[in-house]
């Protein structure tokens, strides 16, 4: 299980998390990749991976599946990925940019849709970090990744599950839910496209029960698309 996130100068620093405990007490492995974008290496290596830079971001996270597949830590049919929000937007540029690299996807709270970003929950106060639409160019930067714009039809797309909630201010839920139904209409894989919709919740803060149930989810979906 690879986890990353790469935005908004976010360090992804050792802490503890019950998730991994579990993933690696039923026998899997966590793997978290330290990306441009984040702030692990300071304002530079945040600035590497924002606005025309936002590749780098995906690459990164690419080589770090590869680095894990080469050093037969695991294999394509073996590897699942797992990011929100600004992670959501990562996993999902991953699974169009490289659907074969991948056997099972949680995108959880996503921005997907990078042209209409801007015009729904906290988008506007983004541009900074993404570019906005009103400039050409930046619009073909955002073009140039944004996941809702590169599926592709009749490509093998790996298991994906999506989750949302119905109060979520900060990123709309319609990112996953036009993408999920896009993937449904295109992918040729065998694995299941789904969207988990949850009421009366917002994009973080949540109880521990609503907690436990939605990351149950999350691993019990991954579990079941890697035989784990």
């Amino acid at each position: 299980m690879l986890y990353g996130y790469g935005g908004f100068n976010v360090s992804q620093t050792p802490y503890f998390s019950a998730t991994a405990v579990a993933w690696v007490e039923t026998g899997g492995v966590w793997a978290v990749a330290n990306l441009r974008g984040g702030g692990e290496e300071g304002e530079q290596w945040h600035r590497a991976g924002m606005l025309a830079n936002k590749q780098n971001v995906f690459d990164d996270f690419h080589a770090a599946a590869d680095w894990l597949v080469d050093n037969a830590v695991t294999s394509p049919e073996l590897l699942s990925i797992m990011g929100g929000s600004n992670g959501g937007l990562l996993v999902g540029a991953a699974l169009t940019q490289r659907p074969e690299a991948y056997a099972a996807v949680v995108c959880s709270a996503p921005l997907l849709d990078m042209v209409r970003y801007e015009r729904f929950g906290l988008g506007p106060t983004w541009a900074g970090e993404y570019g906005t639409v009103e400039d050409p160019e930046q619009l073909g930067w955002l073009l140039g990744y944004s996941p809702y714009h590169h599926v592709r039809e009749g490509a093998p797309y790996p298991a994906v599950l999506f989750t949302v909630f119905d109060g979520d201010t900060r990123v709309d839920p319609l990112h996953a839910r036009k993408s999920a139904a896009a993937l449904q209409h295109t992918s040729t894989g065998s694995g299941a496209i789904l969207l988990r919709r949850e009421r009366d919740v917002g994009h973080s803060a949540r109880s521990v029960s609503r907690t436990i149930a939605l990351y149950a989810d999350e691993l019990a979906f991954l579990a079941a698309a890697t035989h784990l």
